[in-house]
């Protein structure tokens, strides 16, 4: 059964072709974009793609449980395997195709990557689903593993979730982190207040609803805002409403004058930070890698933001050797497995594993225990990340603080009064709580 690496526009040869690459390693956004830009879809062509990948992405472990049944032992190429994916995803998912129209675009699907053999193949998978119907994770008698099957996450991730969150929170976390993630948009008010920029949006037949999360925020429907001439002329910028919970918990005033963002591209939260900061006030932008820089300045270029932000190369454990300079102002979102953004990034789940997480949490903490030296007196460090796990989290701050006795852990305060009846100083966020990414903020005081 092989694969001719034919070149087609058939959106769901493309599909397949886009997840074996991905199967092997590519990343999906990545991956995807470059499959859309060279070849000429429609709309509706482009719509089916997508959906196909990120949807056969989210419920791998579904599926292979649904299909394991059904091929038994056989050695099969992964694009075959990859191809009755994306036939069960709609079989299951989608309620606009009709059964036959999957059965005959999927055989053909087979035909033009394979060959007879192949097409005989699916075409006998197929039909014995039809007439035997997919098995039931009730079958599954172990919690863990059928939550994992159903949810299409790794063991693993499963039982840390639940020791750390209870079984019922676990529940609510995995229920909704296979949707569609929400397009939201801060406003950059520097340029445009939120009324001209939701005026602006809709003269573009977007709908922009205000964020019940973050502030000068919207949730935006209607077409790829990055498109829009709005976002093209600067007047706003696309991240996460969780996203911008750190920044406003920076406690960002006219007399902070000196800000460092420690781990900043793509620049979202840098140019966030130079909105609020007085006019004679810098904020300094670090990474690792240059064409990360690049991606900051060329944030900051188009939300005209330029002079307030200086960037530079530089590993962010290497601050107290290289920088001289004491800051009113540090914010660390430093790298994290990612797990708050399982909606945009699916394939994540399958990459990390534990002994990840814990290697993350012991950069993180060296990036934190090292950029510290450098802020001021009663000066303010934020540490926030876009994971929920507590081993990068809350077990990091803890760690910091046995060794930083001269820090404080203070209340995050967020504009809109997030979870303020809750009982810990830092601020989780889970992916269900407000159906944004998930992420954690700590604020800490140097005394």
């Amino acid at each position: 059964m092989s694969d001719k690496r034919v070149y087609s526009d058939n959106p769901r040869v493309l599909a397949v072709q886009t997840l074996a690459k991905i199967k092997n390693g590519a990343y999906s956004n990545l991956q995807l974009n470059q499959v859309i830009k060279q070849h000429h879809l429609g709309e509706a062509d482009t719509r089916l793609l997508t959906t196909l990948v990120y949807g056969v992405i989210q419920h791998r472990l579904t599926f292979d449980y649904w299909l394991a049944p059904f091929v038994k032992n056989k050695k099969i190429d992964s694009w075959v395997t990859e191809l009755l994916y994306t036939a069960l995803f709609q079989m299951v998912y989608l309620d606009k195709i009709p059964q036959h129209a999957i059965f005959n675009e999927s055989i053909e699907v087979a035909k033009v990557m394979g060959h007879v053999g192949t097409a005989k193949f699916v075409t006998a998978i197929l039909h014995n689903i039809d007439r035997q119907g997919l098995r039931s994770t009730t079958d599954i008698s172990d919690t863990v593993t059928r939550l994992s099957v159903e949810a299409s996450l790794p063991v693993w991730l499963i039982e840390t979730l639940i020791n750390q969150n209870g079984e019922t929170k676990t529940r609510q976390i995995v229920a909704t982190i296979n949707d569609a993630p929400s397009q939201s948009v801060r406003v950059n008010t520097t340029l445009a207040s939120d009324d001209e920029v939701k005026a602006a949006l809709e003269a573009e037949n977007f709908s922009a609803i205000a964020s019940k999360v973050a502030a000068h925020a919207f949730v935006v429907n209607g077409g790829h805002v990055a498109s829009s001439k709005a976002y093209h002329d600067g007047l706003l910028t696309i991240q996460d409403e969780s996203a911008m919970l750190s920044v406003e918990s920076l406690q960002l005033t006219e007399n902070v004058k000196n800000i460092l963002d420690a781990a900043a591209a793509p620049g979202g939260k840098t140019t966030q930070i130079a909105q609020y900061i007085a006019d004679d006030a810098k904020v300094l932008a670090l990474d690792i890698h240059e064409h990360k820089i690049k991606l900051i300045q060329h944030n900051a270029e188009r939300m005209h933001l330029s002079d307030k932000i200086k960037t530079r190369v530089l590993d962010a454990r290497k601050v107290p050797e290289q920088i001289d300079q004491q800051f009113d102002r540090i914010l660390v979102d430093a790298p994290c497995s990612g797990f708050g953004l399982l909606r945009r990034k699916p394939e994540i789940r399958y990459d990390k594993t534990l002994a990840d997480v814990e290697s993350l949490s012991r950069l993180q903490l060296a990036i934190l225990n090292s950029v510290s030296k450098n802020l001021a007196k009663d000066g303010i460090m934020v540490y926030s990340t876009c994971t929920i796990l507590r081993q990068e989290n809350d077990d990091v701050v803890t760690s910091f603080l046995n060794d930083n006795p001269n820090f404080e852990l203070i209340p995050t305060e967020t504009s809109q009064n997030l979870k303020e009846d809750r009982h810990e100083k830092v601020l989780h966020v889970y992916p269900d709580d407000y159906y944004t990414d998930g992420f954690f903020v700590a604020v800490l005081r140097k005394k």
